[in-house]
């Protein structure tokens, strides 16, 4: 009887740790997202090392470079690396303001879908005046 006893206790005080333990581990997640510099929401912009370029995607972490011209694209994947530079049509996009093309490497990129997708725009004020339509 006292071995199921102590059996009980050990087991009860595990469960309250484990418990315990879990809602720290909760509440340090929350803080590092909150602290997190590389999250973005839908009209914020973002670095262009977040961004693959050629899914025109937010990422949230660092993605490749891709050096080509002498300028610094992204990607995410092997795929991507080697696309960039054969591929004119992954390197360029359309301002969805000022409908002028633009070189995403020196592009303003900003989240612009509710599923981390991008819209590049060729400086400050007609990716300002874009998000003012909205």
């Amino acid at each position: 009887m006292k071995i199921i006893l102590f059996a009980l206790m050990i087991l009860a005080t595990l469960t309250s740790c484990s418990g315990n333990s879990n809602e720290t581990s909760k509440k340090k997640e929350q803080n590092v997202m909150d602290s997190n510099p590389n999250v973005f929401n839908k009209g914020d912009i973002v670095p262009n090392d977040l961004v693959c370029m050629v899914n025109n995607e937010y990422m949230g972490k660092k993605q490749f470079e891709v050096e080509f011209e002498g300028k610094t694209y992204y990607g995410c994947c092997q795929m991507c690396k080697e696309r960039i530079p054969k591929d004119e049509s992954v390197r360029v996009a359309i301002d969805p303001f000022s409908k002028k093309h633009v070189d995403k490497a020196a592009a303003l990129i900003a989240i612009t879908g509710n599923n981390g997708e991008v819209s590049y725009f060729e400086n400050k004020a007609t990716f300002t005046n874009y998000i003012k339509q909205f």
